[in-house]
């Protein structure tokens, strides 16, 4: 079945022709340090600041673990050099397994409570380890093709399904870089239905990036914040829910106006008329069926991610604060971190050996897999390392204390909508949403405490931010790399998206406003 059925003639430019040339220069991004080098900085600022900042301490709640307010009190501690030095010197380490002491001392000679991001390091490395497995079955793929095709003849019910696909896909597992392989094949069939390249391009990318945006269990947003603000990832998963369903149905109704008035006239297009075209795009001519391994290789990434949310959810508490009875169904007695890491890993080798990979096959993908994530999991412990600088020099509590007075006596929504609107410019300098949550939750949390505001309230407006920036941001490797296949520039692409993050923000907004009030 040919994708491109009854679209405007291909216009196949040289690539050395003066268009193709200006194309190539308006798609070129500007040069932006990348999140490593941005998070190396901070902790050098970090540190050079532990040298003039008070340091000092709250009393702690015993019972919220929690500093309580205005019992702060600056305390003497060794500022000299060599002191200061070994300190940033351990810091790396101790940001991926230091161990906090009952002083609230971090170092890998401890003996206490695991604070460095070990657990999250290893995660991250077998989330990605079974993606690639998954993907190098093929199965994720012809779904999603197979998909496309059952739903031809009726775009704006397959606009509605594809973006539902892809929103679920953002808020569980964070769907990112794994998106990049969709564009070839959705842009070219949005042209063979009539409409235009951004239309094909915005049904991969504003489905997958509104579903992170509201990421209701996304182990690199929900779940690195949640540890680091020291809750659980279900904690505030109702509102989380909720601004699922506004945003990603936002965005639906977003895509499905602007596919109706292209279709209807093609001038319309913010591409202009060319955006009709194929613009040199490989075409897809024919989709395969899929096999019946494809089918049980899907319904197995479906179970794990299903385990993992069943998991992460708090049951229990769930069902005593709304029906005050125990939750019927049995759960698990501890599932974070550490028992999803083997969950992934161990569904990552019965993928290989159901999609037929072999065993030098199943381990160059998990190899690959881990390697591809990797970048992602050293820049939490990178951010990590930041707030071991701030812990160990006992700054983190003045800092604190000079917000304390800030938000003391501000309204609960008052509150959430500044905390959201704050880390906005923070998420374009670190555009890794994991990087992000390890490096601001550590000070968000307890001041959402002193605001009388749920910890889960600050996670929603962190991640609410994070994803709000990184659906626009020119430094992140998914916007610019979507809008290369698509054949779209990035002026282009912000004209189309730009009226939507207004609408996200201001729903983003209201939901943490109005959760943070009923609260």
């Amino acid at each position: 079945m040919t994708l491109l059925q009854d679209g405007p003639a291909e216009t196949n430019e040289p690539p050395d022709s003066p268009h193709a040339k200006e194309q190539d220069e308006g798609r070129k991004p500007r040069w932006f340090p990348t999140a490593f080098t941005v998070l190396a900085a901070v902790l050098l600022l970090v540190w050079v600041a532990s040298f003039v900042i008070p340091s000092g301490a709250y009393e702690m709640n015993p019972e919220t673990g929690g500093p309580v307010p205005g019992t702060y009190k600056e305390i003497d501690t060794d500022k000299s050099l060599p002191h200061q030095f070994y300190k940033l010197w351990a810091a790396p380490t101790n940001g991926l397994y230091g161990i906090e002491n009952e002083q609230g001392n971090v170092s890998v000679d401890n003996s206490g409570l695991l604070y460095g991001a070990a657990q999250i390091f290893f995660f991250v490395l077998a989330i990605g380890a079974f993606i690639s497995v998954t993907m190098r079955t093929g199965a994720i793929q012809a779904g999603i093709g197979r998909l496309a095709l059952r739903y031809r003849h009726s775009p704006a019910l397959l606009i509605v399904v594809l973006m539902s696909v892809f929103a679920l896909a953002g808020t569980t597992e964070g769907m990112a870089e794994e998106s990049l392989g969709f564009f070839v094949l959705l842009v070219p069939l949005a042209l063979g239905l009539g409409f235009d390249r951004m239309t094909g391009f915005a049904i991969v990318f504003l489905g997958a990036g509104s579903g992170v945006l509201a990421s209701t269990v996304n182990p690199f947003a929900t779940g690195v914040a949640s540890d680091a603000a020291g809750i659980g990832v279900g904690d505030g998963i109702g509102l989380r829910v909720v601004m699922f369903f506004a945003i990603v149905g936002a965005a639906i109704a977003y895509v499905l106006r602007y596919a109706h008035r292209v279709k209807a006239d093609p001038s319309r297009s913010v591409l202009g008329v060319e955006g009709m075209t194929a613009a040199g795009m490989e075409i897809a001519e024919d989709i395969p069926p899929m096999t019946g391994r494809q089918k049980v290789v899907l319904g197995l990434f479906a179970f794990a991610f299903a385990v993992l949310i069943y998991g992460f959810v708090p049951w229990g508490d769930i069902s005593q604060s709304i029906f005050s009875a125990d939750f019927p169904l049995p759960t698990f007695t501890s599932f974070f971190f550490a028992q999803a890491t083997v969950l992934f890993i161990v569904m990552a080798v019965v993928v290989g050996m159901v999609g037929r990979l072999g065993e030098e096959g199943t381990v160059s993908a998990i190899i690959s897999g881990a390697s591809d994530f990797l970048g992602a999991a050293l820049i939490i412990v990178v951010a990590r390392a930041v707030t071991v600088v701030m812990k160990n020099a006992d700054i983190t509590d003045t800092i604190l204390s000079w917000t304390e007075s800030a938000v003391t006596g501000t309204s609960s929504g008052v509150f959430a909508a500044v905390l959201l609107l704050v880390n906005l410019p923070i998420a374009f300098l670190v555009p890794s949403s994991s990087g992000h949550a390890a490096l601001v939750m550590p000070i968000l949390a307890p001041l959402a405490d002193f605001a009388e505001v749920p910890r889960s309230i600050a996670v929603t407006g962190y991640q609410s931010a994070s994803g709000l920036v990184n659906l626009i941001t020119p430094t992140s490797a998914v916007v610019m790399g979507a809008i290369a296949l698509s054949r779209i520039r990035y002026d282009q692409f912000l004209r189309f998206v730009m009226p939507f993050f207004g609408i996200a923000l201001a729903i983003s907004l209201a939901c943490v406003v109005i959760g943070a009030s009923i609260s």
